[in-house]
């Protein structure tokens, strides 16, 4: 799975903003907290839900279940606004 090429990211004083630029179903903008900027950084490339739990993981002390959950959430978001291409 990665990001559309429908939706771009712009970083503003040091927060993360994805842009619908395709218009298909979603349009508008979305504002990334640290933890969802890190996640979309990661759909930039082809990637899995574990690859990016595990790429959370190495970067930030918490439980793994706790970031899996989180990596779980903000994707189906991302999914629920069409911005994941599977």
């Amino acid at each position: 799975m990665k990001l559309k090429s429908d939706f771009i990211t712009q970083e503003i004083d040091g927060t993360q903003f994805l842009v619908a630029v395709g218009g298909e179903s979603f349009n508008g903008i979305v504002k990334s907290n640290a933890t969802a900027a890190f996640i979309v950084d990661c759909l930039k490339n082809d990637t899995t839900e574990q690859a990016i739990t595990d790429a959370m993981c190495a970067e930030y002390d918490a439980p793994r279940d706790v970031i899996a959950g989180d990596v779980h959430s903000v994707i189906e978001t991302l999914r629920g606004i069409g911005a994941i291409e599977e």
